[in-house]
């Protein structure tokens, strides 16, 4: 149902076929002119058949519902028939439509175009001969049955098929014509335009005539008709017999024409015009088609003429084409025709070599072939002329550049029908190329052999039973002479060589594995012992392949042996070597272990696993990878998160790994190890693996923590007894000025108590006491200066590397005590003139501060330094997070110390530093816990006073 919904028809066409079935229903009215009777010709039955053979067999229903509805309307309009007969009528007319449609589409190749007088024939006999029975029978029954105009089946039968015959025969062809003929332009030439013209006036002038009666015979019009349809085809022939239709139709209705008359005569004469429109299209139609048929054979004679000078034409340029030098020669010899490939060869054509007494053969071969193939050649021809057989030959021919070309030239005669030969056709292919490549060939095969002889391996072949065909020079001289021509009677060839080569103890296993590759063509490999010329016994790997033909049949066994006596004496060393590597790695007095370019332990030596006290399988399965179940398990919880931070950044950059860390012990006792790891990487630089070694330093830990604490009570002791030295040089040196003072300072007095007063000896005592208190000044002035030190050394630095070196001396302490050290410097800070040891020595008292103001909290610990710019000044901050300050007032005093063991000397002498720098010192309390200790130095600084 979906492709006849798909396959309906332009409502435009299928109004165009409906408005032309109504007019030719009409037309078919106007004809009737039998009284008593509504039979005539029916162009309805042309333009139905037709129609359905240019549409589609899917559409055939819409065609169908359209003739339908022209009908009924036409029996209202003209014919005022019964409703139900003129529906029986049409059920006719569509049943011959459909079996004629369907008939011609069956018979003829599709598209219809009734080109040939075998279309014409078939479409005569089957739309116009037997579909108009279907609709003649089925009319006249209706016609009898339904009483209309009296007429019976018998006498309506004949009028109603020969009136939809000719319909047919006059409707159907100009529709198809029309379709597929006229679709373009009609390509006439000037003077066939005017010959349809004067075709047109006297085929007018003719029917008037004789169809108006002023002639005695109407089918006098046959000679123009058929004029028409053999110059103008289909095309001529469907216009004449319409326009010979509508004539006939307007004499007959106004009764001019001599098929009207007296009522009893119309019936005849009805039969007469459909006759004469019948025989009359017949007649024309098949005129049209033999003169179509006329016209294709003439075109496609044309064509076949056009066709062969073509094919002469391409047969002269293949021949000048064909990459081969051909000639022709007649049946004695002589050359008469040369390609435009063989002129192009030798720089002339057959006749430039004409020489007077000698044959042009002669000439020919004496002038292009080499003097040394020459007679060679001539001779073979001659044989060949005699003989009649073909020939073949190998010579070379000089080009037209003088160089000599090898050919390969072969003969073949032709012959007539009698067997005599007419021509001599001979070619010679340019092989010169091929000559020079079998010349290398020959070469290559003699280097081959040489190869073959010279290789560095020992080649053997086989046939198919196994019995040696081949030995190459270097196995001869392997094996020596005496074992290679071998022969033993009863013995095959094979098991002999076995048996004087082969070391007994692998003699029979080398036999089995030959002779099971000998049944079963399976590849054969062995390793064994052969016996070399000097009776030394060598180790060999021996392999052969089998060689086969097409149908996979082995036709050679073709094999190699090595010899491998050394590569397995250097193994077995490697071997042993590894196992001393591994003995010595599983011995070793270090923890070992090796891990995946991603950090998955992989293995651990008997020292690590029995340390930690698990193996590696046992980590599997727990949603962890191994390498963060064996940090979680055995690092200490405070390590764990800075371990995984190097470790992670060593994998991710391939740099070493080394730091120190608690351990678990299998016990659960931690201990501290130093971890290093280094990656092992191959040729290309790619990381293969990573190696660790873990050695247990807690002792050595515990040790150096030791150290430094007696050190630290050296110091302090060390500090205690320079304050005492200190102090003793401090009233050593004041004493002395300080007693002079005194002792003038009395002189003085009883000078100036003298009666009278003695100013001049006062005078001098007191310029002693002068001299005296300067003196105590300038030693209180060098005591003040060891404490302020000095500000000769001061140079423009940036303050970002004094800090950075003041963090590298301070990371291992802070490691050590378990804290960690960050630092932020704004970028683009400007150089400032400083002492860098005495700003660096500010930096390390304040930050050891810090880190021991934090140890005492168990929470992280963090020194945080921060250096900006403010102002005119670089402002250095160092905060910590420990409990805070309790006297910010007092700590910067000399001797003020909130140390057990401390001297309160360091903060003092920091603020003198910064101060002689024209900075300033301070702290402040941080929230919730904590200090800030604060100092800046000015960007220009000037000299403390």
């Amino acid at each position: 149902m979906m492709s006849v919904w798909s396959h309906r028809p332009k409502l435009l066409h299928l109004g165009f076929f409906v408005a032309a079935y109504v007019l030719a229903c009409g037309f078919a009215q106007s004809l009737a002119i039998v009284p008593g009777t509504g039979i005539s010709i029916w162009p309805a039955s042309g333009l139905f058949i037709a129609t359905l053979i240019l549409s589609s067999g899917y559409s055939w229903p819409w065609w169908v519902l359209g003739g339908c509805l022209a009908e009924m309307f036409s029996n209202v309009l003209w014919f005022h028939s019964p409703p139900i007969a003129a529906f029986l009528i049409y059920v006719g007319n569509a049943l011959e439509a459909l079996v004629g449609a369907w008939l011609v589409n069956r018979a003829l190749t599709r598209p219809v175009r009734l080109e040939s007088l075998q279309e014409v024939l078939a479409f005569v006999a089957l739309g116009a001969g037997v579909a108009p029975i279907v609709s003649a029978t089925l009319g006249s029954a209706t016609l009898a049955w339904f009483s209309i105009l009296s007429q019976s089946f018998v006498t309506a039968w004949p009028l109603w098929w020969i009136g939809d015959a000719t319909g047919v025969l006059i409707v159907a062809p100009l529709a198809l014509v029309v379709l597929h003929n006229w679709r373009g332009r009609p390509q006439l030439s000037t003077t066939q335009w005017m010959e349809a013209c004067v075709l047109g006036l006297i085929f007018l002038a003719i029917a008037a005539l004789s169809l108006s009666g002023y002639l005695p015979f109407a089918y006098i019009i046959m000679p123009p008709l058929l004029w028409a349809a053999v110059r103008f085809e289909f095309k001529g022939a469907a216009v004449s017999l319409v326009l010979l239709a509508l004539i006939t139709a307007i004499f007959t209705i106004t009764g001019a024409s001599q098929f009207a008359g007296d009522p009893e005569a119309q019936k005849h004469k009805q039969i007469m015009l459909q006759l004469f429109l019948a025989i009359s299209a017949l007649s024309a139609l098949i005129v049209a088609a033999i003169s179509r048929q006329h016209q294709l054979a003439a075109l496609s004679l044309r064509q076949s003429v056009e066709a062969l000078r073509e094919r002469e034409r391409e047969l002269s340029q293949l021949v000048d084409m064909v990459p081969a030098q051909i000639r022709r020669l007649t049946p004695t010899g002589e050359p008469v025709f040369f390609n435009k490939r063989l002129i192009d060869f030798f720089g002339l054509d057959v006749g430039d070599m004409d020489q007077p007494g000698v044959s042009r053969l002669s000439a020919v071969i004496h002038t292009l072939v080499h003097p040394d193939d020459a007679p060679r050649l001539l001779q073979t021809v001659h044989r060949s002329l005699v003989s009649g057989d073909p020939f073949s030959i190998k010579y070379r021919m000089r080009r037209f550049d003088g160089a000599y070309r090898w050919v390969d030239g072969r003969a073949e005669p032709l012959r007539d029908q009698n067997g005599t030969i007419t021509q001599w056709y001979v070619i010679s292919v340019d092989i010169d190329d091929e000559m020079r490549a079998q010349e290398a060939l020959r070469e290559r095969e003699r280097e081959l052999s040489q190869l073959v002889d010279m290789v560095p391996s020992l080649l053997w072949r086989l046939d198919p039973d196994g019995t040696p065909t081949f030995f190459n020079q270097r196995l001869i001289d392997f094996l020596g002479l005496d074992i290679i021509d071998m022969e033993t009677p009863g013995v095959s060839r094979l098991a002999a060589l076995i048996e004087a080569a082969v070391h007994p103890d692998d003699a029979a296993g080398l036999t089995e594995a030959l002779h099971h590759s000998l049944a079963t063509g399976e590849r054969f490999s062995k390793q064994y012992r052969l016996r070399r010329a000097d009776g030394v016994y060598r180790w060999v790997r021996g392999s052969a392949e089998p060689l086969r033909d097409e149908n996979g049949r082995i036709i050679q066994w073709y094999g190699l042996t090595h010899d491998i006596d050394d590569q397995l004496r250097i193994e077995e060393e490697l071997r042993e070597r590894e196992r001393s590597l591994w003995r010595i790695v599983e011995t070793l007095p270090a923890m070992i272990d090796c891990a995946a370019p991603d950090g998955e332990p992989v293995y651990r030596n008997p020292q690590l696993r029995d340390f930690l006290g698990y193996k590696l399988e046992e980590l599997d399965g727990k949603g962890k990878t191994r390498l963060d179940g064996t940090l979680d398990a055995g690092v200490h919880p405070d390590d764990v998160a800075s371990v995984k931070l190097d470790y992670a950044h060593s994998l991710r950059t391939g740099e070493p790994y080394a730091r120190r860390h608690r351990l678990r012990r299998f016990d659960g006792e931690y201990r501290w190890v130093e971890t290093r790891a280094a990656p092992m990487r191959n040729a290309e630089g790619v990381i293969v693996q990573w190696n660790v070694i873990c050695l247990d330093i807690d002792g050595e830990v515990r040790a150096e923590e030791d150290l430094r604490q007696a050190r630290e009570g050296l110091a302090r002791a060390s500090q205690v007894a320079s304050l005492a030295e200190l102090s003793a040089s401090i009233a050593h040196e004041v004493n002395q000025p300080l007693a002079a003072v005194v002792a003038n300072s009395h002189a003085c007095q009883r000078w100036l108590m003298a009666d009278p007063p003695n100013m001049e000896r006062a005078q001098r005592t007191v310029e002693r006491i002068i001299r005296d208190a300067n003196s105590a000044a300038d030693v209180v002035s060098r005591i003040r200066a060891l404490f302020k030190q000095s500000a000769d050394r001061r140079v423009h630095t940036a303050l970002s590397g004094v800090i950075s070196e003041a963090h590298n001396l301070m990371a291992d302490e802070a490691v050590r005590r378990r804290a960690r050290i960050e630092v932020a410097v704004d970028g683009n800070l400007p150089l400032i003139a400083v002492d860098r040891i005495q700003i660096q020595q500010v930096l390390i008292n304040l930050i050891r501060n810090g880190i021991e103001a934090m140890d005492a909290i168990a929470g992280d610990k963090v020194i945080e330094m921060r250096v900006h710019h403010v102002g005119n000044a670089i402002q250095t901050e160092i905060s910590d997070r420990g409990r805070g300050i309790e006297f910010p007032e007092k700590m910067f005093e000399p001797f003020f110390t909130t140390k057990e063991h401390g001297m309160g000397m360091g903060l003092a002498i920091c603020r003198s530093i910064v101060e002689l720098h024209g900075g300033r010192l301070w702290a402040e309390k941080n929230n919730p816990h904590g200090a800030t200790l604060i100092f800046t130095l000015p960007i220009e600084t000037k000299a403390a006073s």
